[in-house]
């Protein structure tokens, strides 16, 4: 069975950090594209960052793209997402994602496989 387990969410104040974590298992991790998407209740899921397989390609929006990163550990089985300078508006529910490293993703009907999501909240 597939599972995608988020953490490392919180309350922050802006301009501070946060490292979240996706842990995956009962997949090989990888052979899979990870992303990070974010949704605010009652908007639509948008896509945060991206990172191949191997890691050797990444993509961020243009309004994280400065401040977060995506990095993963394939020997852990577990992508990351580095926040740093955090704004008000970053405040989301923070979702990790899987799909076969074959696509080019960013939309999130693209993925396989979620997890539940993870709460970051940044105050002002």
């Amino acid at each position: 069975q597939v599972r995608l387990v988020e953490s490392g969410g919180g309350l922050v104040q802006a301009g501070g950090s946060l490292r979240l974590s996706c842990a995956a298992s009962g997949l090989t991790f990888s052979d899979y594209r990870m992303a990070w998407f974010r949704q605010d209740p009652g908007k639509e899921r948008e896509i945060v960052a991206a990172i191949s397989a191997s890691g050797s390609t990444t993509y961020s929006t243009d309004s994280v793209k400065d401040r977060f990163t995506i990095p993963r550990d394939n020997a852990k089985n577990t992508v990351y997402l580095q926040m740093n300078r955090l704004k008000p508006e970053d405040t989301a529910i923070y979702y990790c994602a899987a799909v076969p490293d074959a696509y080019l993703a960013y939309v999130p009907s693209a993925y396989t496989y979620w997890g539940q999501g993870t709460p970051v909240t940044v105050s002002s």
